[in-house]
């Protein structure tokens, strides 16, 4: 008894996340993908450089997305423990207590 209802609610939910792909919210036609884009008309230098590579290129957008956030984090870090130094923060001769 119980098992079937867990399969009831499974296939209840499994139609409630294909519902959408069946309908695609359009008319009688059915829908297209919709392309996102950057408009590349108006900008310069390295904002137009990162929106071309956006437009034709993901996976390398994707790429460079990921190491100049890391590279910012480690900035902003190396600079954020410099100004706890500075301020008498000493963050590295912490003891930790452990209970």
């Amino acid at each position: 008894m119980k098992a079937r209802f867990v399969g009831i609610w499974t296939g209840l939910g499994m139609l409630y996340l294909l519902i959408p792909d069946m309908l695609w919210a359009a008319g009688g036609e059915g829908a297209s993908a919709i392309i996102v884009v950057a408009d590349t008309r108006r900008v310069t230098g390295i904002v137009k450089y990162f929106s071309d590579l956006y437009n034709t290129n993901v996976w390398l957008y994707a790429v460079w997305t990921v190491l100049l956030t890391a590279l910012m984090g480690s900035i902003l870090g190396f600079l954020m423990d410099r100004i706890m130094e500075r301020t008498g923060l000493d963050l590295k001769s912490r003891k930790i207590i452990e209970h």
